[in-house]
C-alpha cells in the first residue's frame, strides 16, 4: 500500500527559532508535509547574512528554511504577541533556541503556553541547557565542538592541535534530534491528547553524538579494560595516483578483500592484523604497507578492485565533485528548481524516502515578512489593522 499525503501533513508548527540548530529541525519537518510559519524579527534571522546571497536570501537560508512561510513582527510589542498568541492556539508545535528565560521574557514561559494550548509541543532549544553555571551562556556550533570534545577528537595530524571542524555539525545534529524528538512528542500526543515541553541542550546532543565512538575509552568505570586506540586515528585518506581514496574495512573479509584488491592478501594472514582490535593497535604498521599499495593505482582502479572484493571504498570528492558524482545523481539526492527572481537553485532532497518515493514538498524559501499579510488576514485582522501595524513598525510585509 502507498501513501500520497505527506507523513506530517496537517500538522502546524510556529518556529520563532533562529540561525540554524532550530530552523533546520523545522524545515526538516517542513520536508515532510508540515505547516511552518517562520517569525522573524524586523530585521530577520541572522542567517539570512551567512553565505552567498541574492537580496535577503542568502544560500545557508535557503536551504534551512526551506518550505517555510515568513511573518516578521517585533516580539517586545503588545501587538505582535498578540498575533503570536492567535498563531500558537492553532499550532501543534513552537519551536525556539533562545537562552534561558527569554519566553518568560516575552511573557511566554511554559505555564503560559500551556494555558494558550494544552495540546502543544514545545520545543527549547538551548546551548548549554537549563542548569549550570554554563545555562545563561551563548552559545554557537564552534563553542559547542570544543566543550563537547568533538575539537579535541579531530586534531591536526601535523602539530596535534585540536580542530573546530568547518562545518556546523553540532548545530545540525541538533537539528536531527530536535525533529525525532517532536515527532515522538507528536506521536505521545495520539495516545494521551496532551502537549509535552522538551529541553534539549546543544551540548547534550553533541555529548550523545561523540559517546558510541569518540568517547568509547570513557564507558566503562569499574575496572575499565585497556584503553584502546582512539576510533578513526588511521581513517586519513589514502593517496592515488590521480587523487584520495577513504577506505574502511572492520569485517574479516573486508580487510582480506581490502588486501586482494590491492595485490597483497598475504597482509591479511600477518598475524599482527589477525583481528579488529590487533588491527587498530598496530595500526601505524598496517598504514605503513597499504599507503604505497593504494598510491599505486588511480582512483578508478581501487573503485573497481575493492567493489569486486566487495570492500568499502569512496573516492574524496571535492566540494564541486559532490554535484557530478554518479551516485549523488542517480540516487536523484539534489534536486534543482526555479525559486523566482532568484533563478535557479539547487538543494538536497529530503533523505528518507517514503515507499521509495521521494517527498514532493514545495521547498521555496520565503522573503523576509512575504506572508505577513496573508497570515493575518487568515487571523481575521483587517486590512486597516494590517497597514496599521506597518505604520506602527510592529510588522514588516
Amino acid at each position: 500500500m502507498t501513501y500520497s499525503a505527506p507523513p506530517l501533513e496537517g500538522i502546524r508548527v510556529v518556529d520563532l527559532s533562529t540561525v540554524l540548530s532550530g530552523p533546520l529541525a523545522a524545515s526538516m519537518l517542513a520536508d515532510q508535509g508540515a505547516q511552518v510559519i517562520k517569525v522573524e524579527s524586523l530585521e530577520g534571522d541572522t542567517c539570512r547574512l551567512i553565505g552567498p546571497a541574492k537580496g535577503d536570501l542568502s544560500a545557508m537560508y535557503i536551504a534551512t528554511n526551506r518550505g517555510k512561510k515568513s511573518l516578521a513582527m517585533d516580539l517586545k510589542s503588545p501587538q505582535a504577541k498578540e498575533i503570536l498568541v492567535k498563531l500558537l492556539v492553532k499550532a501543534d508545535v513552537v519551536i525556539n533556541n533562545f537562552r534561558p528565560g527569554v519566553m518568560a521574557r516575552l511573557g511566554l514561559d511554559d505555564d503560559a503556553l500551556v494555558a494558550i494550548n494544552p495540546r502543544l509541543i514545545r520545543m527549547s532549544i538551548t546551548g548549554f541547557g537549563t542548569r549550570g553555571d554554563a545555562r545563561n551562556d551563548k552559545a554557537y556550533d564552534a563553542v559547542i565542538q570544543a566543550v563537547a570534545g568533538v575539537a579535541a577528537t579531530q586534531r591536526n595530524p601535523i602539530n596535534g592541535q585540536p580542530t573546530v571542524l568547518a562545518t556546523a555539525v553540532c548545530d545540525k545534529l541538533t537539528a536531527l534530534t530536535a525533529s525525532q524528538a517532536i515527532v515522538s512528542a507528536l506521536f505521545a500526543r495520539e495516545r494521551d491528547g496532551k502537549g509535552r515541553r522538551i529541553d534539549l541542550s546543544m551540548l547534550d546532543a553533541s555529548l550523545a553524538f561523540q559517546w558510541p565512538d569518540a568517547m568509547y575509552n570513557h564507558v566503562f568505570m569499574d575496572e575499565p579494560p585497556a584503553t584502546f586506540p582512539e576510533f578513526g586515528i588511521n581513517q586519513k585518506p589514502y593517496k592515488t595516483l590521480d587523487g584520495f581514496v577513504a577506505s574502511m574495512c572492520p569485517q574479516p573479509s573486508e580487510f582480506r578483500g581490502q588486501c586482494k584488491a590491492l595485490g597483497r592478501e598475504d597482509i591479511a594472514d600477518d598475524p599482527r592484523f589477525a583481528t579488529l582490535p590487533l588491527r587498530s593497535r598496530h595500526g601505524k604498521e598496517l598504514r605503513e604497507l597499504i599507503e604505497p599499495l593504494m598510491a599505486s593505482f588511480t582512483t578508478q582502479e581501487l573503485i573497481e578492485n575493492f567493489r569486486q572484493q566487495s570492500s568499502p571504498i569512496g573516492r574524496i570528492n571535492e566540494r564541486e565533485d559532490v554535484l557530478t558524482d554518479s551516485q549523488v545523481i542517480q540516487s536523484n539526492s539534489l534536486v534543482e528548481f526555479e525559486h523566482g527572481k532568484l533563478g535557479k537553485v539547487r538543494l538536497p532532497q529530503h533523505p528518507a524516502l517514503f515507499d521509495g518515493k521521494r517527498l514532493t514538498q514545495a521547498r521555496i524559501a520565503a522573503h523576509l515578512g512575504e506572508h505577513g499579510r496573508e497570515i493575518l488576514q487568515e487571523l481575521g485582522y483587517s486590512e486597516t489593522e494590517i497597514q496599521s501595524l506597518c505604520q506602527e513598525h510592529v510588522l514588516k510585509i
